[in-house]
C-alpha cells in the first residue's frame, strides 16, 4: 500500500495556495508594496474561507460527525487539521508584516507610529482628532446586561476593560457596572473613516497611525468615572454559508435580502484579536461560543487590508511594480466595427495584458447600431460602475431586444447583483435570476444584426467576468466569433436556460452540468487508450481549482497507462501526482505572481489531431454538477498556436511557480544550472509590448527561453 493518499483535502490544499502567496510577501525582491498587498490577500482569503468553508464544516461536524470526506477525514479532524496549520500561517504573516514589511515601508519614508511613540506635537493632532472627528461616531456598549451586544461579521471593534475611579458619588452609579468584576465595554470601529491617519511629522517621512490605535489610546474619555485597564482590538468571523430556500415559491430577490442579513448575526466561527486582554477574550469566546481552536491573536496591527490605502500614496510609488501596460490587441482595428473584422477571423483577447476596451466597445456599438435587433448575455460579476451595465440599460431604451442572466447567488456578490438587476429591470431589460439550484458560471454574450445578406449573429465566449476592473488584473482569455455552429450552440443555450427545453444537443459548446464532465472524462480517457496502444499522447491543463474525485482517477488511469499529464493549478489541487502506480506520469505546478491567474485551457495531442479548448469552468465538483458552465473549442489555427504556446509557456515558469510534491508540500521552483530565468507573465507582457511596438498585426507570439540541456 502507498504511503501517499489518493486524495489530498481541499481545505487543506487550500490552505497550502495561501501559504503560497504568503511566501510572496516573504520575497525580498519584490518592492515592498507589492509584499503588502500579498500579506493583505491572505486576510481577505482566510475571511471567505472561514465563512464559507469552515463554517460548512462546522454544522457536518454537528449534524454528521461520522462523515468523511474524499480524502477520508471526518469534520472533527478536519477542523482540527485547519486550525493547526491556519495558525501557523497566520503567525508566519504577522511576523512577515511588523518585523519586516512595516520596518521596509519606513526605510522608505512611509512610517507608522505607534501611540508610544507619538510625538508630542502627533499627541495633540490625535487628541484634537479624537475629540472632534471620531469621538461623536463612537457608541460605547456595556456587556454585563441580559444581553450580549451584537458584533457584526468582519466589523472591527475596540474592547476595554475597565475600573472604577475611586471616590466616585454613589449617586452618580445609576448607569455603572453592577459587576463584581471590573467590566468590559466594546466600541465598534467607524467604518465610514479611514483607518490610516495621516500625522504631522518633523522626520521628513510620510507618518500615519491607525484610527483604532487612536481610539484605544483616548479611549478613556469614552468612560467618565473609570479608568481603562486593558484593551483588545478584535473581529469575528461568521457563517456567510446559509442557502436560500429557492423553491419555496417566495419572491427571490427578498429572500436573497433577508440571506444577506442573516450572515451578520450567524454563527461565528473564527476570532481574530490582538494578544493584549485574557479577560476580555475568556470574556468573548464565551458569548460568540468559540474554542481556543478558534482563536487567532495576532501582535501589532490587525489585519493588514486596510493598509492597502499607502499603495496609493505617491511617495509609495517607486516601491511598486513597474507599471506594466493593457495594449490594445494588435490583431484588432480601432478603426472599424468589430463584426466586420469577424466575417474574416475569430478575434482572440487576453486580458490583462491586453486591454479589455474591445468587449466594452463591441457591446456599445451593437447598442448605438441600428441594425442590432438583439443583445443576450450573461452576468456573474461585475464592476462597482459597470459600463457593461449602463451599456444594456442604454440599449434597453434604445429598443433593443436585451436580456441578461444575473447571478444573484454569485457569492459576496449578491447585494450589488440585486442591484443591477433591479436597474436593468426599470431599463427595460429582461433579466433572468438564474436557474433553480444552479449558479450560472458561463461567460456569453450574444449579438444579433440584421445585415444586407441575412441575419447574422456574433458570439464572445470568455474563461473571466464581464468586469472591467478584474480585467485588469485577472489573467483571462476570451474570443469572438461569428462561427455559424457556434452563433447556433449560443441560441441554443440562451433558450435552455432562459425558459422550458429539453437539453438539445449543441456541436461545438460543452455544457456543464449536462456533459462537459462526461466530455472531459472521455477525453482523457481517449489519451488513456492511445498510450495503451503505444501511440504519443499529452494532456495539458491550466485551472484554478482541481478537486473532482472522477476526474482525478481518469488522470490516474491515463498516468498509468504513459500518458504525460502537465497541470498548472492555481489553488485548490486535490490530485497526488508523482506516485508509482498512481501518478508517477502527472507534474502539477502553480503560478502566484502579479497577476491572479484565472484562465481554463485544456489540451489533448488526440493521436495528433489536436484539440484545445477554453472555459469558464474549473474541474471541481460544483463546477461540473452544480453550476452552469461552458467549454468552447479554439478552431482557428493561428489562435489555436497560439494559446498552446501560451500554456506551454506557464510550464516553463522558474521564477513564481511552485511543484506539487507527493506529501502535499509545495517547493518554489528555480532557474536550474544553465537554465535562464523565466516568469511566465513577464514574458507575456514583453512579447505583447513588442508586438504593440512593431505594430504587426499578423506577428505570432515567440516565447525563447534557454533550457538547460
Amino acid at each position: 500500500m502507498s504511503e501517499y493518499p489518493v486524495f489530498f483535502s481541499r481545505e487543506l490544499s487550500w490552505i497550502e495556495f495561501n501559504a503560497r502567496v504568503l511566501n510572496e510577501a516573504c520575497r525580498k525582491d519584490i518592492p515592498v508594496i507589492e509584499r503588502l498587498k500579498f500579506l493583505a490577500i491572505v486576510s481577505s482569503n482566510f475571511d471567505e474561507f472561514f465563512m464559507v468553508r469552515v463554517a460548512s464544516l462546522k454544522h457536518k461536524e454537528k449534524t454528521h460527525p461520522e462523515s468523511v470526506d474524499i480524502a477520508g477525514m471526518t469534520p472533527a479532524k478536519q477542523l482540527l487539521q485547519i486550525s493547526e496549520r491556519v495558525h501557523q500561517v497566520t503567525n508566519l504573516q504577522y511576523n512577515v508584516l511588523t518585523q519586516q514589511v512595516i520596518p521596509e515601508l519606513a526605510t522608505v519614508g512611509i512610517e507608522y507610529v505607534a501611540p508610544e511613540n507619538y510625538t508630542q506635537q502627533q499627541k495633540g493632532f490625535a487628541k484634537a482628532l479624537f475629540l472632534n472627528e471620531i469621538f461623536p461616531l463612537l457608541t460605547p456598549l456595556r456587556t454585563d446586561g441580559n444581553e450580549f451586544p451584537h458584533i457584526a461579521s468582519l466589523r472591527l471593534y475596540a474592547a476595554f476593560k475597565l475600573k472604577t475611579l475611586p471616590d466616585i458619588d454613589v449617586t452618580q452609579k445609576i448607569f455603572a457596572s453592577d459587576s463584581e468584576t471590573e467590566p468590559v465595554a466594546i466600541v465598534q470601529v467607524p467604518a465610514g473613516l479611514s483607518r490610516i491617519v495621516v500625522l504631522p511629522s518633523e522626520s521628513g517621512k510620510k507618518s500615519f497611525a491607525l484610527l483604532d490605535d487612536i481610539i484605544r489610546e483616548y479611549g478613556t474619555m469614552l468612560f467618565p468615572g473609570y479608568s481603562v485597564t486593558e484593551t483588545m482590538l478584535f473581529k469575528v468571523t461568521r457563517d456567510a454559508d446559509i442557502a436560500v430556500d429557492e423553491e419555496s415559491g417566495s419572491d427571490f430577490i427578498h429572500a436573497m435580502e433577508v440571506i444577506l442579513e442573516k450572515r451578520q448575526s450567524s454563527l461565528a466561527v473564527r476570532l481574530l484579536c490582538t494578544d493584549s486582554s485574557p479577560q476580555i477574550l475568556e470574556l468573548l469566546m464565551e458569548k460568540q461560543q468559540l474554542s481556543s481552536q478558534d482563536v487567532y491573536q495576532v501582535s501589532g496591527i490587525i489585519d493588514p487590508t486596510t493598509l492597502l490605502p499607502l499603495a496609493e500614496w505617491p511617495e509609495s510609488l517607486p516601491w511598486r511594480y513597474a507599471k506594466w501596460e493593457h495594449f490594445f490587441p494588435e490583431s484588432i482595428s480601432k478603426d472599424e466595427p468589430l463584426w466586420n473584422q469577424l466575417k474574416q477571423n475569430d478575434l482572440l483577447l487576453h486580458t490583462p495584458y491586453q486591454s479589455y476596451e474591445p468587449v466594452v466597445s463591441f457591446l456599445n456599438d451593437a447598442v448605438d447600431d441600428p441594425n442590432t435587433l438583439a443583445i443576450k448575455m450573461t452576468l456573474y460579476r461585475t464592476s462597482g460602475n459597470s459600463p457593461i451595465i449602463k451599456a444594456l440599460e442604454r440599449a434597453a431604451r434604445n429598443g433593443k431586444q436585451v436580456t441578461a442572466f444575473v447571478e444573484l447567488k454569485a457569492r459576496f456578490d449578491e447585494k450589488q447583483n440585486i442591484s443591477w438587476a433591479t436597474q436593468l429591470e426599470k431599463a427595460g431589460v429582461i433579466v433572468v435570476h438564474g436557474i433553480v439550484n444552479l449558479k450560472v458560471h458561463a461567460k456569453i454574450l450574444l449579438v444579433v444584426r440584421k445585415e444586407e445578406d441575412a441575419i447574422r449573429r456574433y458570439v464572445h465566449l470568455a474563461t473571466g467576468n464581464y468586469n472591467d476592473k478584474t480585467a485588469r488584473s485577472y489573467s483571462d482569455m476570451s474570443i469572438f466569433t461569428t462561427n455559424e455552429e457556434i452563433a447556433n450552440d449560443a441560441t441554443v443555450f440562451f433558450n435552455i436556460i432562459s425558459g422550458y427545453s429539453v437539453i438539445q444537443p449543441m456541436r461545438h459548446l460543452i455544457m456543464a452540468p449536462v456533459n462537459l464532465k462526461s466530455k472531459l472524462i472521455e477525453m482523457i480517457d481517449r489519451e488513456t487508450n492511445r498510450a495503451k496502444a503505444g501511440e504519443p499522447s499529452h494532456i495539458m491543463a491550466k485551472m484554478n481549482s482541481l478537486g473532482d474525485g472522477d476526474i482525478i482517477q481518469a488522470l490516474y488511469r491515463a498516468s498509468n497507462a504513459g500518458v504525460k499529464i502537465q497541470l498548472n493549478v492555481r489553488g485548490v489541487c486535490m490530485l497526488v501526482p508523482g506516485v508509482v502506480g498512481q501518478s508517477q506520469n502527472i507534474v502539477v505546478t502553480s503560478i502566484i505572481d502579479r497577476y491572479l491567474e484565472h484562465t481554463r485551457i485544456v489540451y489533448f495531442y488526440n493521436g495528433g489531431s489536436q484539440e484545445l479548448f477554453l472555459s469558464s469552468a474549473d474541474w471541481m465538483p460544483r463546477n461540473l454538477e452544480r453550476r452552469v458552465e461552458l467549454m468552447f473549442p479554439v478552431q482557428q489555427e493561428n489562435l489555436f498556436k497560439k494559446i498552446k504556446k501560451v500554456l506551454q509557456l506557464y510550464f516553463m515558469d522558474n521564477k513564481h511557480s511552485y511543484k506539487l510534491n507527493s506529501d502535499g508540500s509545495w517547493l518554489a521552483n528555480s532557474p536550474q544550472k544553465g537554465e535562464d530565468p523565466v516568469s511566465a507573465q513577464e514574458t507575456l507582457y514583453f512579447e505583447h509590448k513588442k508586438l504593440d511596438s512593431a505594430g504587426n498585426k499578423d506577428a505570432p507570439l515567440e516565447f525563447i527561453v534557454r533550457r538547460k540541456n
